[in-house]
C-alpha cells in the first residue's frame, strides 16, 4: 500500500540514533560507534545494501548507484524514497515486495520499534494500512459501535453475506455489553432491530434472547461464554472480523509470527525422527529443524519374562508406570516400572481365566483393569488383584474392550455381533442390539463423539437371497460364482467374507458411515485428536483413515500379516509415528506424516509380534509382545549405554521377581526359569 504524497519522506523527523532494543547494539542510527562508516557490511554493523542491490557508501549526501537505487541521506532528517524495479522481493522469488514490507511494518510496531517502522515507511513508500483501517480498529476497541459499522463499509467487503455476518458480530458485542451494564431496554432494541434481521441461525438468536432473563452481569458472562467489555472480548471481536475483511486491507494480527510458527510446525512434521515436545523444541530462523535418531526408542532395554505361552496383547496404564499383558497361558500380568526404568517387577499375576486372555483395557484412572477371555469379561482391582466382577453377557468371543474417556464405564464388542455398554462397576447399561458385523475390534474416540468398529459383515436375509439367486443362475459347477473382477462371490450359497469399517455416533448409536474393505481387519486405534483411525489390514498393510472426511489418508507397508491378529498403535509426540508388529518377528516403525519406513527392529524370537503399545507418559518408550512368550521394552539409548552390533545394550542380565516362583542368577549360581522369572535386562 503506497504512501500518499502527504506521507512522503519530508514529513518525518527521525532521531539520529537508536538506543532502545537489543537490535541496535549501541550503534548510532547512521554510523557505527567504532568509527566505521555506515556502508561497512558485517555482523553488527550498518549496511546500505537494500534488497540485494548494492549502493556505494558516502559520507556526504545520498548518492545513486548504477541500478538506480537512491541511498539514504546521512545525518539527521528523513531518508530518501528508494525506487526498486519490479514488484517482487527478489527477482527469482514469488514474494510480493509490498506485502513483505507491510508485514515488516506491522512486526516492528508490534514489538515497539515505531521509529524504525516510520523510517521504513518513508524509505519504501509503503504504509502498513490505510487510515480508515486504523480508525476501524479504534472504534471497535473503544466500543464506538455506530462508527464501527459505518467504517465497515469502507473496508472492501464485496460479499453481501460477509457484510451481514460482520455486522452481526459487532451488534452481538454491543448487545452483550448493554446486558452486562443492565441496560435491558437498549439491549432489547438491539436484539429486535439489529440482531434479528442479520442473525444467520434462528437457534443462535434464541440463545441470545434468553440472556435477557439474566439479572446479574456475571450470569450474562457465564451463560454466553464471554469475558465482558473489560476482558479480551473486543480484541477477540477484531480477530473474528478478520474473516470477512480482505487481508490486503486489514492485515491479520501478528501475521509474521503466524507464518514463522507455521514454518516451524511444518519442519517438525517433516522431521522424520522428531520426538520432542513443541515447547522444548527451539525455533531457529537461521536453520531448518532436524533431529537425529538418538532420541528414538530403537533399543531393547528390558525383556519381561513371566508368561509361559504366547503373549497376545499389551497395554500401558495412563500414567505410564504399569504395563498389562494378556497371554495364551490364561493369565494377565500387571508389570510395574519403578522410578528407575531398569527395575521392573511382576506386580500382579491375574489368574482364574478359563481361556486365553486376548483383550485388556485400563480404566481412565488406572484403578481397574478389564480382561477378556472368550465370551467372559473380568473386572479387576489393579492395586490388589482381586476380581470385582465377571460378566458373561456375550455368547461368542469378546474381541474388544474400551473404557469411555470420561471414566463413566466401558464398551465391549464381540463376534456375536453385540456391542454392550457397561457402567464403571461392570453392570450392564444397554445393548446396541445386533450389528451388521461380527466385531473384531473397536475404539472410542477421545472426544466421546464416535465409536469406531471393524469386523466381518453379516449379510441380511435379502442379501443372502440375492447371492443364492446368483449362484443358481451363474454356477460354475462347483458351487462358486464369480463377480465382475473374477473373484469368488459365494460358495454353496454362503456369502464370502466381507469386512467393514463402521463408525457410530456414540450419543445416538446410529451408523455414521459403513465402508467395505477387502481383506481381513484385525485392530483399530484412534489418534488423540479423534481425527484418524489406524487399521491393521491383511494382507500386509496398515491403513490410516480420516474419520471426518471418511476416506483413507495413507497406507503403511513392509510388515508381514496374513494369518494372525496384529495390533498396531500411534506413538511419539503427537502420534507422529506408526508402530506395528509383524509375523516375521520384527517391529516396524513408520513416520506418520510421510509414510516412510524408519526402522525394522529385531530382537524377538520366532513367531509373530502380536501387539505394540507406546507409553503415554514417555515419548521415548514403547512395548511389544510376541509368540516367543516375552515382552520387550524399547527405549532411546541412554548416554551411558553402548550398543553392540545386534542393537542391544550392554546392560548385565538380571531378574527381579516379586513373590512367587524362583529367580535366575547370572553370576554362575542357580538358573531356574519359570512363571515368576519376570524380567531380563539386556
Amino acid at each position: 500500500m503506497r504512501l500518499t504524497e502527504s506521507n512522503e519522506a519530508s514529513s518525518f523527523n527521525l532521531p539520529s540514533s537508536v538506543t532502545s532494543g537489543p537490535s541496535s547494539n549501541g550503534i548510532d542510527f547512521y554510523s557505527t560507534s567504532n568509527g566505521r562508516s555506515a556502508s561497512t557490511n558485517g555482523n553488527g554493523f550498518m549496511s546500505h545494501y537494500t534488497n540485494g542491490h548494492g549502493v556505494s557508501g558516502s559520507s556526504g549526501a545520498g548518492t545513486s548507484g548504477s541500478n538506480g537505487v537512491v541511498a539514504e541521506k546521512h545525518g539527521k532528517g528523513a531518508p530518501s524514497r528508494v525506487n526498486l524495479p519490479g514488484h517482487l522481493l527478489y527477482e527469482d522469488s514469488n514474494v510480493d515486495r509490498e506485502e513483505f514490507v507491510r508485514l515488516l511494518l506491522q512486526s516492528l510496531r508490534d514489538v515497539g520499534y515505531t521509529e524504525s517502522a516510520a523510517t521504513l515507511e518513508a524509505e519504501s513508500g509503503y504504509s502498513m494500512e490505510e487510515p480508515q483501517v486504523k480508525r476501524f480498529r479504534e472504534y471497535i476497541v473503544s466500543g464506538m459501535w455506530s462508527k464501527a459499522e459505518d467504517a465497515l463499509l469502507q473496508l472492501g467487503i464485496v460479499n453481501e453475506d460477509n457484510l451481514w455476518d460482520a455486522r452481526f458480530l459487532i451488534n452481538k458485542q454491543k448487545y452483550l455489553e448493554l446486558l452486562e451494564v443492565q441496560k435491558t431496554t437498549a439491549a432489547l432494541h438491539v436484539l429486535r432491530a439489529e440482531l434479528a434481521p442479520s442473525c444467520p441461525e434462528p437457534a443462535q438468536l434464541h440463545v441470545l434472547s434468553s440472556l435477557m432473563m439474566c439479572t446479574e452481569p456475571e450470569d450474562v458472562r457465564q451463560r454466553s461464554g464471554w469475558d465482558g467489555a473489560s476482558g479480551q472480548s473486543r480484541q477477540q471481536l477484531l480477530l473474528d472480523l478478520h474473516r470477512f475483511i480482505p487481508p490486503s486491507i486489514m492485515i491479520p494480527q501478528r501475521r509474521f509470527l503466524t507464518l514463522l510458527q507455521q514454518a516451524h510446525q511444518d519442519q517438525l512434521r517433516r522431521c522424520i525422527y522428531h520426538n520432542t515436545p513443541l515447547e522444548s523444541t527451539p525455533l531457529s530462523l537461521f536453520s531448518d529443524h532436524e533431529c537425529n535418531k538418538d532420541g528414538f526408542p530403537g533399543v531393547t532395554t528390558t525383556v519381561l519374562q513371566g508368561h509361559v505361552d504366547e503373549v497376545w496383547n499389551v497395554e500401558w496404564s495412563h500414567d505410564g508406570t504399569y504395563l498389562a499383558s494378556g497371554s495364551k497361558d490364561k493369565t494377565a500380568i500387571i508389570w510395574y516400572m519403578g522410578p528407575d526404568t531398569r527395575k521392573w517387577e511382576a506386580h500382579l499375576i491375574l489368574r482364574d481365566h478359563p481361556f486365553p486372555v486376548h483383550s485388556i483395557a485400563w480404566s481412565s484412572d488406572d484403578s481397574m483393569l478389564l480382561t477378556g477371555a472368550e465370551h467372559f469379561i473380568k473386572l479387576w482391582d489393579a492395586k490388589t488383584g482381586s476380581c470385582i466382577r465377571t460378566m458373561d453377557e456375550h455368547t461368542e468371543t469378546v474381541t474388544a474392550l474400551s473404557w469411555l474417556p470420561d471414566g463413566s464405564g466401558f464398551i465391549s464388542g464381540a463376534l456375536d455381533r453385540k456391542i454392550i455398554q457397561w457402567d464403571a462397576e461392570g453392570r450392564k447399561k444397554l445393548s446396541w442390539g445386533l450389528t451388521d458385523i461380527r466385531v473384531t475390534d473397536l475404539a472410542v474416540t477421545p472426544d466421546l463423539s464416535r465409536v469406531v468398529t471393524i469386523g466381518m459383515h453379516v449379510p441380511t436375509p435379502s442379501e443372502s437371497s440375492s447371492l443364492r439367486g446368483a449362484r443358481n443362475s451363474g454356477s460354475s459347477g462347483d458351487g462358486t460364482t464369480s463377480n465382475s473382477s473374477g473373484n469368488p462371490s459365494s460358495v454353496n450359497g454362503i456369502a464370502p467374507t466381507e469386512n467393514r469399517f463402521v463408525i457410530y455416533q456414540l450419543s445416538t448409536r446410529q451408523v455414521e458411515s459403513s465402508i467395505k474393505l477387502d481383506g481381513e481387519l484385525t485392530s483399530v486405534k484412534v489418534s488423540q485428536d479423534s481425527h484418524y483411525a489406524l487399521i491393521n489390514h491383511s494382507p500386509d498393510e496398515i491403513q490410516l483413515w480420516d474419520l471426518r472426511l471418511g476416506r483413507m489418508a495413507r497406507k503403511f507397508t513392509g510388515q508381514r500379516q496374513g494369518r494372525h491378529i496384529i495390533r498396531s498403535c500411534f506413538g511419539g509426540i503427537d502420534g507422529s509415528f506408526v508402530v506395528s508388529g509383524s509375523e516375521d518377528g520384527n517391529v516396524y516403525v513408520w513416520h506418520r506424516e510421510t509414510g516412510s519406513l524408519l526402522e525394522v527392529l529385531s530382537g524377538h524370537g520366532e513367531g509373530s509380534v502380536n501387539s505394540v503399545a507406546w507409553n503415554p507418559a514417555n515419548e521415548r518408550m514403547f512395548a511389544s509382545c510376541s509368540d516367543d512368550k516375552t515382552i520387550r521394552i524399547w527405549e532411546a539409548p541412554k548416554p551411558e549405554t553402548s550398543l553392540d552390533m545386534s542393537g542391544h545394550t550392554d546392560y548385565p542380565v538380571s531378574y527381579n521377581a516379586k513373590g512367587k516362583g524362583k529367580t535366575r542368577q547370572v553370576d554362575g549360581e542357580a538358573e531356574n526359569a519359570g512363571m515368576a522369572s519376570p524380567s531380563t535386562r539386556l
